[in-house]
């Protein structure tokens, strides 16, 4: 069972559109449907909320690198374990569009995550990786993360998040391998290919060969005789 979902972004007018507010837009986009207000308590540094069956809601307003103590004062005033927290945040690792769920496992250098992990002592709380996309050649994850995605991208993972949220509800009851299997079967599947249609040959005519023009002395024997 989850009983802690924490969206992972920064606080800001300025982030709330990048790709590393993934994890906020998720938790935004739940408690506006479940019917349940997000409000700032400066006891736990965050943005906290309840839904109807008692699972907490929380988006740490101590920007990313900071995000664990939040998560870790909430955790510890509830006697939450780390098995029972669902932490949502952004993944370079997979393509706008992609969501996968995971228990554990490296960071790859997400600083919320590492923050976490330090915080509560483990690496054992479940993850909801939203993708968001490599950044290109001679772009730095850190910077790239830090900026809007395109509108194309962000249709992507407004869809990711929309198939998330409909498995959620397994999730918080504990049903958590049946929702994993339903993310992750309805995640679209690349479009082929196109495939050009091998090109024809064209056969080259060899220029055909002219007869060679005669010597004087070969015509006049030609037309006159031998002598």
């Amino acid at each position: 069972m989850i009983r802690l979902v924490v969206g992972l972004g920064n606080p800001g007018k300025e982030y709330e559109r990048t790709r590393h507010n993934a994890g906020f837009w998720l938790v935004e986009k739940y408690a506006q449907a479940s019917g349940f207000v997000l409000r700032k308590d400066p006891k736990f540094k965050a943005l906290v909320g309840k839904n109807a069956a008692g699972a907490w809601f929380l988006l740490p307003q101590s920007f990313m690198n900071l995000s664990g103590q939040p998560v870790q004062m909430l955790a510890g005033f509830f006697r939450i374990k780390p098995e029972e927290i669902l932490v949502v945040h952004d993944e370079l690792d997979f393509p706008p569009g992609v969501a996968r769920v995971k228990q554990g496992g490296g960071i790859a250098g997400h600083n919320g995550l590492k923050d976490i992990s330090q915080r509560l002592g483990s690496h054992d709380y479940w993850r909801l990786r939203l993708g968001v996309g490599k950044p290109p050649a001679g772009t730095e994850g850190g910077d790239y993360v830090l900026h809007k995605p395109s509108a194309e991208e962000k249709t992507a993972i407004d869809e990711a998040i929309g198939r998330s949220l409909h498995v959620l509800p397994e999730m918080l009851t504990g049903d958590i391998q049946a929702a994993i299997q339903k993310l992750h079967s309805s995640e679209p599947k690349p479009a082929p290919e196109k495939k050009e249609p091998p090109k024809k040959e064209i056969p080259v005519k060899e220029p055909e060969k002219q007869p060679e023009p005669q010597k004087s002395g070969g015509l006049l024997k030609s037309l006159f005789g031998k002598k």
